[in-house]
């Protein structure tokens, strides 16, 4: 099933999803198909993923981050998250999975002109979305990077029963993806190793948008950063806590696209490419750093005041993206 890809497995589902697959969907509250369609931190050698060639495409898969979409599936299993504003002063996630995939991602909402932008950087990625707004179609056909929408057909999306739609699409990674592609697979221009000098203890940090809001809170217990989302702690399906080692409040220019949602509300731009302001959060302490990326096809890099990597911690990587002060 999982060496199946789009253009081969149209009009196929039936015939692939077998009867044990079919008996673990209804026990879990499932249905084939999307039914209904929306728009321990170790210290190791400092290593860069911009310095060794993708083993394979990395997934990227859009998650919702409305209160009736949490608590997410997957999300802690993902090497890096992107948070992003969308209309309404909302916020939307982007999972990207290179080392490990879960059984289940979601819920799966739709993709936006920005993301195709922020995903040049990767190697023919897979984008997983649910959806997106007609005109903008034919731009994510173009991109460098391997669409897989949630087609009526698609065996790789499910239904979860026990929740409202839209806030109930999920994904089967596996059936994309055959098998993890590597940590070479995030050509992220991203650093890991020992913390720089400097920096200053801060035990919380919140983002804000319009209408949504993140807030990391250090854990020494953990060695992680705790996530609060809308005021309220970030949970996995399970009733664990999302626990990132290194936070990235990447301050950017957010314009408006080309675009506007169902409601007339115009689709924010975030733009990747250039350069500007960080904050880079590690080990309880907060780093000034300076982020760069001069071509869709090239990585961030983050440095330091004399311009040297600014490692970050190993393990989950989010970014989030703030408009400039």
């Amino acid at each position: 099933m999982a060496g199946l890809r789009r253009g081969t497995r149209r009009g196929r589902c039936a015939a692939l999803l077998t009867a044990a697959v079919a008996v673990s969907l209804a026990a879990a509250g499932c249905t084939a198909g999307p039914g209904t369609k929306d728009d321990g931190r170790a210290t190791e050698p400092e290593r860069s993923h911009s310095a060794a060639p993708a083993s394979g495409p990395v997934l990227a898969v859009k998650v919702d981050n409305v209160r009736a979409a949490r608590p997410q599936t997957g999300l802690e299993d993902a090497d890096v998250v992107y948070a992003e504003p969308v209309e309404a002063g909302l916020s939307r996630l982007m999972a990207m999975y290179a080392t490990e995939l879960p059984e289940s991602v979601g819920p799966v909402r739709s993709a936006r002109e920005s993301d195709l932008e922020l995903l040049g950087q990767f190697d023919r990625p897979v984008l997983a979305f649910s959806g997106a707004q007609s005109k903008l179609l034919p731009l994510i056909d173009k991109a460098p990077l391997r669409a897989e929408p949630a087609d009526e057909d698609s065996a790789a999306y499910v239904r979860d029963r026990n929740r409202q739609a839209p806030h109930n699409l999920y994904l089967r990674p596996d059936e994309l993806l055959p098998k993890p592609s590597g940590a070479a697979a995030l050509t992220t221009g991203f650093t890991y190793g020992k913390a720089p000098a400097g920096g200053r203890a801060e035990s919380s940090h919140t983002v804000r948008y319009p209408s949504a809001s993140f807030t990391f809170t250090w854990s020494d217990s953990r060695d992680r950063w705790l996530v609060a989302m809308d005021g309220s702690p970030a949970r996995t399906t399970d009733g664990g806590r999302l626990a990132p080692a290194t936070v990235v409040v990447q301050h950017v220019t957010v314009r408006e696209s080309d675009f506007r949602d169902f409601r007339g509300s115009n689709s924010p731009y975030v733009e990747s490419v250039g350069s500007g302001h960080a904050e880079v959060l590690r080990d309880g302490r907060a780093y000034d750093a300076t982020w760069k990326r001069g071509a869709a096809e090239d990585g961030t890099t983050f440095t330091t005041e004399d311009g040297k990597p600014l490692n970050f911690a190993e393990g989950q990587v989010w970014v989030v993206f703030a408009g400039r002060s």
